[in-house]
């Protein structure tokens, strides 16, 4: 396992060998919830604890949970890259948020084995 996931969230996995001990952030939000533990167990737990603390806080507050990879993102690549982009997207006659998805679908396929 690489990562965590709990209620929508995804959490990191990391070692710090200085502390001996496992710890972790959750990711694609712009707050910070962190949360450690010394066995594997214990750091799905805390890290578990620590979402579920985030939403209470935030339901206590009135103000709406962050969610994670919303599904939108800005993307900076050079001109050059840009309009070899929107030119084959429209000679494949598809919008140029669908050759952007697509591309980045294929290569997560490639790399990962996982069929998105």
């Amino acid at each position: 396992m690489k990562h965590l996931q709990y209620k929508g969230y995804t959490g990191s996995i990391e070692y710090s060998r200085d502390d001996d001990v496992l710890f972790g952030k959750v990711l694609g939000i712009k707050g910070l919830i962190s949360y450690e533990g010394k066995t594997g167990k214990e750091l799905e737990n805390d890290f578990r604890e620590a979402v579920d603390t985030y939403l209470s806080e935030c339901k206590t507050s009135g103000i709406a949970p962050e969610r994670p990879f919303k599904g939108s993102f800005n993307v900076r690549v050079s001109p050059e890259l840009h309009q070899k982009a929107v030119l084959l997207a429209m000679e494949d006659k598809i919008s140029l948020n669908h050759f952007v998805a697509e591309s980045i679908r294929e290569h997560i396929n490639k790399v990962t084995g996982n069929r998105l």
